[in-house]
């Protein structure tokens, strides 16, 4: 582990823009410099870098840090591999503290498994090209299926041997332990019983984001129906399928350039299309679409169109896909191929530019492809086309972006004659719905039902605190703000209270909405709110403590992330600041005002929701003639009622400085 002191200097010689410069044109623009970004098209610059502040933000795509975090995600590198190109770059000699054996071990496993992956790979590969049955069995029928010899070269294709533990004895002959091709997943072994678990399969390995490759797919090419077409490594600590996408190492980059990634089902999908002239490709290896291999994607793109086969399964996955990506805030076209065909002989049938253009005049959105789909069975059937614009609206609720919501909802209007007013209505019901769903959940982990029969009353007979049940989404804005406002006047004495001995003393901006957050008990259904706070409290007495550079250059990514968002971004008013003529730009002149303001709004959006929770309950309670339980939460809505009325009380009796 690289020492803390090595860091800071690291961090203190990586001037911002001097690390962007080397990937960016930046030009001046007032205390800012502005650039295309790296990391997706654009013609109109919205790439920021603030020497300042000492970090990067992006308008357009969203992608914001400090010089870390560039290096980061520019090079795909770790963290501690980022600090160590940083270091190389200004001349720092990096010192690595001792790890703990637990550390070690871990370590060294994770990278022992790596060192066997790589061996397998190039032994599979050797076999493939030199040996009398790789090349009679595996690299026949790679020519068989027309993928060319530069193809199998870049995706380091293999063959492994057909045979009861060859690989592993040859593996072991060269030092490879057998805890490691166990724990790879290469080598299945029982007490004294071992086997190659691809023996006699075509091998695809599968590289992460780095190159590295951390696990395999094998084709059987035996027509026994007994035995999987397709094999994959099992999850272990350097491979889980539900992350990683095949051929994301040989596509990121075109990926990045094109700003748009094709995803197809199979190897040998990617493989022809990489073949076909087209690199933007990557496949789900025929799993399931996750989030985590969506949010992969959008590492390099917000723009993916999903190609599948033209059948019934290609039809469902498709469906299926389209509304995970849409979850994740990326736009989302659809290529169903002709019936019979897939990516893989489509690809093969046609010239790389036919293909291109095939794709480009077929490719389509996510409304048009489900209204064409789905429209086959209407039969201009009233209730059927009623069926299909729910379906539809219930997608468009899913994007998170209201301005691409409401792009999605005229296009649907217009396609399905159906008035704009009527599909905003109901995904503002859909969205309400799916609100009130994750509130409940949450209320229900939170409290006890007051009609199980373990159920204390006496216990919650007692004053209700204002953090007794965890919203989501409802506070989002006001705790954003409570940071930003934290990040940037953290120090700043504002406030004047009495001690137990009636004598003044002073608050600071963080002191005052730390101790308004404990008093009642205040936690954020998000985590790393809740991490960032608990920062804020452990340096509450550094007098030393500078807020945002520490956050900016915090190791961890997301904490680096959220501190750069916050400021970076402009200040969004809420509605009563507006009515009550408060601007942005005198903030620092109404801190008094402002930040009552944003912790009272807070404690308020939380007891509102309580209240309305227990009057569901108290309903639901009086339709079964509950009247003990209706008697309880009225008695708890009564003293809701009254922590909502002291809270604005509580915050004027503050004297302002």
């Amino acid at each position: 582990m690289i020492d803390q002191y090595t860091i800071d200097r690291i961090i203190d010689a990586a001037e911002i823009s001097e690390v962007v410069g080397e990937f960016v044109t930046l030009k001046r623009r007032g205390v800012n410099m502005l650039g295309n970004c790296p990391f997706h098209n654009e013609k109109t610059p919205s790439f920021t870098v603030s020497p300042a502040k000492g970090i990067f933000k992006c308008f357009g795509c969203g992608k914001g840090g400090n010089a870390v975090n560039f290096i980061m995600e520019h090079e795909s590198l770790s963290y501690p591999e980022a600090l160590k190109w940083l270091a190389k770059k200004y001349s720092i000699d990096v010192k690595e503290e001792e790890e703990t054996p637990e550390q070690i071990k871990q370590k060294d496993d994770r990278e022992s498994m790596m060192i066997v992956s790589a061996y397998a790979q190039k032994y599979f590969s050797r076999y493939l090209n030199e040996e009398i049955e790789g090349r009679s069995v595996g690299l026949s029928y790679l020519r068989e299926r027309g993928i060319r010899d530069e193809i199998i070269k870049k995706f380091d294709l293999g063959f492994c041997p057909d045979g009861k533990d060859i690989f592993s004895q040859n593996a072991q002959k060269q030092g490879y332990k057998m805890e490691f091709l166990e724990k790879s997943g290469l080598t299945i072994k029982r007490d004294d019983w071992v086997r190659d678990r691809f023996a006699g399969r075509v091998m695809f390995p599968i590289h992460n984001v780095a190159g590295r490759v951390i696990a395999f797919g094998g084709r059987t090419l035996k027509s026994d129906k007994n035995i999987a077409k397709y094999l994959n490594s099992p999850e272990s600590e350097i491979y889980h399928k539900s992350r990683v996408l095949y051929g994301i190492y040989q596509a990121k980059r075109d990926i990045t350039r094109l700003d748009k990634c094709y995803l197809v089902e199979g190897y040998t999908d990617v493989l022809s299309m990489h073949q076909a002239g087209i690199e933007n490709v990557v496949a789900s290896s025929g799993t399931a679409l996750t989030h985590d291999q969506i949010r992969l994607i959008k590492r390099f793109t917000p723009n993916i169109t999903i190609i599948y086969d033209g059948d019934a399964a290609g039809i469902k996955a498709s469906l299926r896909g389209i509304d995970l990506v849409l979850e994740e805030g990326i736009n989302v076209k659809v290529l169903l191929l002709p019936d019979g065909e897939d990516p893989d002989s489509f690809s093969r049938s046609m010239s790389s530019s036919q293909l291109t253009a095939y794709i480009a005049e077929n490719e389509t959105d996510f409304i048009r492809f489900k209204t064409k789909l789905l429209m086959k069975g209407a039969n201009n059937d009233p209730i059927e086309k009623s069926r299909l614009v729910n379906d539809i609206v219930r997608s468009i609720a899913i994007v998170p972006d209201a301005i691409t919501r409401s792009i999605y909802i005229q296009d649907c209007s217009r396609l399905m004659d159906v008035q704009e007013e009527v599909l905003y209505d109901q995904v503002r019901k859909i969205i309400q719905k799916q609100t009130e769903d994750l509130q409940k959940k949450s209320y229900r982990d939170n409290h006890q039902n007051p009609f199980d029969p373990d159920f204390d009353p006496e216990q919650h007979n007692q004053k209700p605190q204002v953090a007794a049940v965890k919203s989501q989404y409802t506070c989002e804005i006001e705790e954003r703000e409570i940071i930003r406002i934290m990040l940037k006047y953290f120090h700043e004495e504002v406030f004047e209270e009495e001690d137990e001995n009636g004598e003044p003393i002073s608050l600071s901006v963080g002191q005052f909405v730390l101790e308004e957050i404990d008093n009642d008990g205040l936690s954020s259904d998000n985590d790393l709110i809740n991490r960032v706070l608990d920062l804020f409290a452990e340096n509450l007495d550094n007098p030393a403590f500078k807020p945002a550079p520490f956050f900016i250059h915090h190791s961890d990514p997301q904490i680096s992330q959220l501190a750069t968002d916050l400021l970076a971004d402009k200040y969004i008013e809420s509605k009563r600041w507006k009515k009550g003529g408060a601007f942005v730009e005198e903030e620092h002149e109404i801190l008094d005002l402002l930040v009552p303001k944003i912790v009272q709004e807070y404690k308020l959006s939380k007891v509102r929701f309580m209240l309305k929770e227990l009057e569901k309950q108290i309903q639901s309670a009086a339709a079964t003639g509950n009247w003990d339980a209706v008697m309880d939460c009225q008695n708890q809505h009564i003293n809701l009622k009254k922590v909502a009325k002291d809270l604005s009380e509580q915050l004027g009796n503050r004297t302002i400085l």
